[in-house]
């Protein structure tokens, strides 16, 4: 194994801290706390259980031999995660900026009639 490498395993402790994997292949790994999700873990029973499989990245080795692993890391990585993510914000954005279109040509309509009404000529 080396570091940056997925691999999966299976939790076999969760203590305060993180959460302590066995890696198929005999390894032993620990999934600190704070590298279990981009956002705020305040209880690692929200995302791991004790006998869950799970693939994580190897991110180094500890003092003891085992190896750290992460699963924010291989979030980061999942193109599919980020494309459909990408894909919202531009359905997202095409809508706002749809609406913004509308809005303003009808304001500017609106204005339009307004100074016709005071007798102004517009010069649109």
């Amino acid at each position: 194994m080396k570091v940056g490498e997925l691999v999966k395993g299976k939790v076999s402790k969760i203590v305060k801290y993180g959460a302590f994997v066995d890696i198929e292949g005999g390894e032993r790994g620990f999934i600190h706390i704070s590298k279990i999700s981009k956002n705020y873990v305040k209880r690692i029973e929200d995302y791991l259980h004790e006998g869950q499989e799970i693939s994580a990245k190897v991110i180094g080795r500890a003092r003891n031999g085992g190896w750290e692993l992460s699963l924010k890391d291989l979030e980061e990585e999942t193109p599919k995660t980020s494309e459909k993510s990408e894909e919202k914000k531009n359905v997202d954005f095409e809508k706002k900026l749809s609406r913004f279109l509308k809005e303003s040509s009808q304001k500017l309509s609106e204005y339009k009639k307004r100074l016709e009404k005071k007798g102004r000529r517009s010069t649109w």
